[in-house]
């Protein structure tokens, strides 16, 4: 009997691994391109778009600006126009462009003048102050700081009382020596009737105001040069009576300063209106 051999096993066939699967990694081109893939992608594929983007972009900065810096009085007054045709034709194409509205503005009260849009008070309840900076009476000027840039109105306002003062001391008017009334009447209660010597008013020497200029202003600052001659000083008490009425009820004076050779931003051989030069003829 034969003996059983066991069967003969083949080698199983070798089975290589497939290699391991590796992450995709997908190159962006805008980091090669330096953003201009991600920026085309982002405001469209084409030129037009992309100038739609920037405008929105543009407008959205704008209105920015404009709620974060744009001036509290410059929404009253474009609110305001809503209502008042008057001021939207003052305004006219300066809405949104606050430097140009205030010029509009200054524009409108210079030529209309201050009592049109605040009837009910012009001067001012500060007493101005007076001041001497080695003033001498026969070549000084003096000065006269207002609160704010005057009107044509304004001008004619202190210009008029500088005149009249002029040609009262033209005429002899500050004359300290004869002063009858004055002596009389200074610690009297008109018990009876003052008497005027006219003999003796002729004899006192005359005192005369020799000189003076124009009337000019720049800015809020106004000036007039003067001689005062023979007259006394009784004629700058006599001025600053009538300024301080003046300040009072129509025209609000900040400063009155005797002497100085220069005050404020006064700029000499200006006389540009454009600059704010204006002058009131003596």
């Amino acid at each position: 009997m034969s003996r059983l051999l066991p069967p003969v096993l083949s080698p199983l066939p070798a089975f290589s691994l497939p290699p391991p699967l590796l992450p995709r990694i997908h190159i962006r081109t805008s980091a090669v391109r330096g953003g201009a893939a991600e920026n085309a992608m982002a405001s469209g594929t084409t030129a037009r778009e992309r100038r739609l983007v920037k405008v929105r972009e543009e407008r959205r900065r704008r209105e920015y600006d404009r709620e974060h810096t744009y001036p509290g009085w410059a929404k009253v007054l474009e609110n305001a126009c809503r209502d008042d045709e008057e001021l939207r034709a003052i305004l006219g194409d300066s809405i949104g462009n606050p430097e140009l509205m205030k010029q509009r503005i200054q524009e409108r009260v210079r030529k209309k003048g201050r009592a049109q849009f605040n009837k009910s008070k012009t001067g001012s309840i500060v007493a101005f102050k007076v001041s001497f900076r080695d003033f001498n009476p026969l070549n000084s000027f003096i000065w006269f700081e207002l609160f704010g840039e005057p009107t044509d109105r304004d001008v004619d306002l202190l210009g008029g009382v500088v005149q009249a003062w002029y040609v009262m001391g033209r005429l002899g008017a500050y004359n300290s020596s004869n002063l009858q009334f004055q002596c009389q009447l200074a610690n009297s209660m008109m018990d009876y009737d003052p008497s005027y010597d006219s003999e003796e008013a002729s004899t006192v020497m005359p005192s005369s105001f020799h000189d003076i200029s124009d009337v000019e202003f720049q800015d809020n600052w106004a000036r007039v040069w003067v001689d005062l001659g023979t007259s006394d000083y009784l004629g700058l008490d006599v001025l600053l009576n009538c300024l301080t009425q003046l300040s009072s009820e129509h025209l609000g004076i900040k400063q009155v300063v005797f002497g100085g050779k220069k005050m404020g931003d006064w700029e000499e051989g200006m006389t540009s209106s454009d600059y704010g030069y204006k002058h009131f003829k003596i």
